[in-house]
């Protein structure tokens, strides 16, 4: 049917987009038209591009020419193909729904936004990691300190806590919220304070204040006071945390019964980790593509809850001692006891996950099919509690005492609901057979019309003698009496005549038609009554909303630490001694990760490590490039890091004084995109260590001061260790690797330095790296030697090979007397060319050239590259 065009210009329906549209400008409108999902204009633009789908034009006003508009869309039936990709690109949704049948009605179809998708809101598994948090923060900044709060809507977790800038920042690094609110008016502090790589949404200055935000949280949680929660006192951390009610009300996500609680994010139980070393731990996920990262050599979980928790536990590693030591107590009881170990894991692959099945119930948007699992989980929590209840240890029948039954919640479901019901419930078949006689009556005339019918068919074949009488059904008017035209004579008279063919004619009677209106309306209250007792059943499943989640939280701690005993059988880790004092000390230490990467037949070579704040507080390692120094700071900090989460770790033994921070320096890079130079890069991490560092921290240090002059990086260097020795403030346990050999000097002059160097051994003139830590310190880098496997040109590598030598015999000199003792140097034709005939111009740059370098100090890569740039000024000329 043709829209009329209004005094705009524009359809009745292109009006009606717009202004949803304008409803909601910063959100992609998914406009339900038909049986598509339409965008136009720029949301069309956008929409293309992300989806790959066809961008096309349409004529939308009095002059088709000027008025036309872009369009996209895709079937409505692809809705959770589609959706999921505009959500991962950043964008917020607003899903505009028909919400009247198009039949019904001779007007534009009434249309309303049913659902506002924001990265932060998704609730729906197309959208969702299973083995991760979708968290939405909120920061409220105010001059010397900040708040924030996050909220994962599929979980019903919601966490906040407040401090410096430097703390929030860390925090958002850590736990990586998929969106992110802030004023409006303090856009340009966020991003200097924050950056700008987050997916953001800014908010009014009113929706950011405390009184607002307080009285959103007492209203959602029905209390008179936030002391319960332990955040009363948090002013920003309770403002942060409003605001993100006020947004999911913005964003019309108003049932949120499943958020029951609000808990403080306690800076001093766990040890802080800043961004830098979480990426350069990869803890998360590995710097290169094809890289494995600690979470995925660890994690062995079988629920998404147990695969959540474990990733927020490797960021965050506890502090006290007496709980890490419970942790290992469970991991250790997993080893001793096999049965149990065995019931648990069996009966956990049946649970599923709970958590995000119970927060649909309370957004009333839960499957029949997965309400059902819920039943399943359920039943297989009673052998998990069965087998923690009898259990010799306390903390696991700790657990068990935490599980909780739901038994009627069990019982109700089993007896409500089919065993195997469809996903929806407008496709039928989802109440049990048994529960409502209401239902089952209806049922049996809908199953048993046919039977009817074809009764009719026989009585009116015999009554009337038409044999090839037979009953058929279309859209048009239902049920009818189908009769050859041979018989058409024999049709009584009160038979109604509705359809002539060419062949047949076609009648209905009044016994049809009643049946008809059964049959018919007996399917439709099928369908009515199924959904009214699902709906009740959903709405009374809502009070156990608390039950669920505590046991979703203790089956996923279960999870993480059966997990914790599995990888510990399979790589060979032991139970680390987790103490409150100073000293770090492993015996044939791994890395977690580059151990399971080996190619098949070769071991890891194990290395100690001892350090405390006595004796031997600072390791300062040398060795030649790729000995394994940096694998060796890595691996060090790992198993630190998994002894503090409550797992076992790669060595023969290990002691770990629990660490309140870990600290990394490790492989920096230039930072284009924001003006920063490798050097400035280290200088920041530096600085921050320097700055936050304590007595309790553990501190890695690879190669600082490579960015700068070799005078300038050693210094850097010397100044760095030199602090954390001397200021009492700052003695932490430190590993520093370095190239800089005059570093070992440091030995002689100060207590608790003590010089290390990761082997080698020289064999025919090939060098052999034995990774194999040794006492003293290595003069050699062995730079050239790296170039050669690396692939080097061998002229390159012979001649680095000869400047290598000419300048380490010409070491005592320095400046220019020492490069005018290089006087002269072999041309690719064997002549010996003076350097410092000054009648040639491409000699005399030469001869500057050297004359500038500082060959006292200069490295091997540095000489190769001085090489390169001499032989440019040689190729130039030819």
């Amino acid at each position: 049917m043709a829209q009329k065009k209004n005094d705009d210009g524009l359809t009745p329906m292109m009006r009606q987009f717009y202004t949803f549209k304008k409803e909601h400008p910063d959100a992609l409108l998914l406009f339900r038209c038909g049986d598509f999902y339409e965008t136009y204009a720029d949301d069309a633009v956008e929409a293309a591009k992300i989806l790959g789908i066809t961008l096309t034009r349409r004529s939308n006003g009095k002059n088709p020419s000027s008025a036309a508009c872009e369009m996209a869309g895709f079937p409505y039936h692809a809705l959770d193909t589609y959706l999921p990709k505009l959500i991962r690109a950043g964008k917020r949704v607003a899903i505009c729904d028909q919400l009247e049948d198009p039949k019904l009605t001779k007007t534009l179809v009434k249309r309303g936004i049913t659902e506002l998708v924001t990265p932060g809101v998704a609730m729906d598994d197309t959208v969702l990691n299973y083995k991760e948090n979708n968290f939405l923060a909120a920061v409220c900044m105010a001059k010397t300190a900040c708040g924030v709060a996050f909220l994962d809507i599929s979980t019903g977790e919601f966490l906040t806590g407040e401090g410096t800038f430097d703390y929030v920042e860390k925090l958002l690094s850590s736990i990586q919220p998929k969106e992110v609110l802030y004023d409006r008016q303090l856009k340009r502090e966020f991003e200097e304070r924050f950056g700008s790589k987050w997916c953001v949404f800014e908010l009014d200055d009113w929706m950011l204040t405390e009184q607002s935000s307080r009285q959103k949280l007492l209203s959602h949680f029905g209390t008179t006071t936030l002391k319960g929660f332990g955040v009363d006192h948090l002013h920003l951390g309770v403002t942060a945390a409003g605001a993100i009610l006020q947004y999911l009300e913005m964003t019309q996500h108003t049932q949120i019964g499943h958020i029951t609680s609000l808990a403080r994010i306690d800076a001093d139980r766990y040890v802080r980790l800043d961004r830098f070393t979480i990426h350069s731990l990869e803890l998360l996920q590995s710097m290169q593509d094809d890289g494995v990262s600690l979470l995925s050599v660890i994690d062995r979980t079988c629920t998404p809850m147990g695969g959540r928790l474990l990733r927020r536990w490797t960021i965050f590693p506890l502090r006290d001692v007496a709980t890490i030591n419970k942790r290992l107590d469970v991991v250790e009881t997993f080893f001793r006891k096999p049965d149990f170990r065995q019931t648990v894991d069996e009966h956990l692959h049946r649970i599923g996950d709970i958590e995000r099945i119970i927060s649909k119930v309370a957004v009333g948007r839960v499957s029949p099919r997965e309400v059902v699992q819920l039943k399943y989980a359920l039943g297989a929590l009673k052998p998990i509690k069965a087998a923690c209840l009898t259990n010799d240890s306390a903390e696991i029948r700790s657990i068990g005492d935490q599980i909780n039954l739901c038994d009627a919640l069990y019982e109700r479901i089993d007896r409500e609901l089919q065993q195997d019901p469809p996903q929806l419930v407008a496709k039928g078949g989802v109440i049990a057979t048994g529960f409502s006689p209401e239902l089952d009556e209806l049922r049996s005339i809908s199953r048993g019309g046919r039977d009817y019918l074809l009764k009719i068919q026989e009585e009116e074949a015999q009554k009337t003698g038409i044999q090839s009488l037979k009953v058929g059904y279309n859209n048009v008017f239902g049920y009818y009496l189908e009769v050859r035209n041979t018989y058409k004579d024999q049709v009584p008279q009160e038979w109604i005549r509705k359809q002539t063919l060419a062949n047949a004619e076609r009648y209905i009677t009044e016994e049809l038609k009643q049946y008809e209106q059964k049959i018919m309306g007996a399917d439709e209250q099928i369908l009515v009554l199924e959904t009214r007792l699902f709906t009740e059943l959903v709405t009374d499943m809502q009070a156990y909303i608390p039950q669920i989640q505590a046991d979703a939280n203790v089956v996923a701690r279960l999870d993480c630490l059966l997990s914790f005993a599995k990888t510990a059988e399979e790589h060979r880790y032991v139970r680390p001694v987790v103490e409150d004092d100073n000293v770090l000390e492993i015996r044939a230490g791994r890395h977690p990760v580059i151990e399971t990467q080996l190619p098949v037949g070769e071991e890891y070579v194990p290395n100690d490590i001892e350090l405390d704040t006595e004796q031997q507080q600072i390791m300062i390692i040398t060795g030649p490039n790729m000995a394994g120094k940096s694998a060796l700071l890595r691996q060090t900090a790992l198993i630190t890091l998994m002894a503090q989460m409550g797992c076992f770790v790669p060595a023969d033994s290990a002691h770990v004084g629990v660490v309140d921070k870990i600290f990394t320096r490790v492989g920096a890079s230039d930072n284009i995109s924001l003006g920063e130079s490798t050097f400035m890069v280290e200088m920041t991490e530096a600085s921050n260590i320097l700055n936050n560092v304590t007595p309790r921290s553990l501190v890695l240090f690879d190669e600082l001061g490579r960015g700068t002059s070799t005078y300038d990086g050693i210094s850097i260097a010397w100044a760095i260790v030199e602090y954390l020795h001397q200021n009492p403030k700052a003695q932490a346990r430190t590993l520093f690797a370095t190239h800089y050999h005059e570093l070992n000097e440091m030995e002689k002059n100060f207590q608790r330095i003590k010089n290390y160097n990761v082997s080698v051994k020289e064999l025919d003139g090939k060098v052999i790296f034995l990774r194999k830590l040794m006492r003293g310190g290595s003069e050699h880098s062995f730079g050239i030697h790296v170039a050669e496997i690396a692939g080097m040109p061998r002229s390159v590598v012979k001649r680095a090979e000869n400047i290598l030598k000419q300048l380490e015999a010409d070491n005592a000199s320095v400046g220019v007397e020492s490069a005018r003792q290089i006087v002269s140097q072999q041309s690719t034709n064997g002549m010996q060319l003076s350097l410092f005939q000054l009648d040639d111009p491409v000699l005399c740059q030469i001869r500057d050239e050297i004359i500038g370098l500082d060959i006292n100090n200069l490295t091997p890569v540095e000489a190769l590259n001085k090489l390169f740039d001499i032989k440019k000024i040689v190729t130039g000329r030819s």
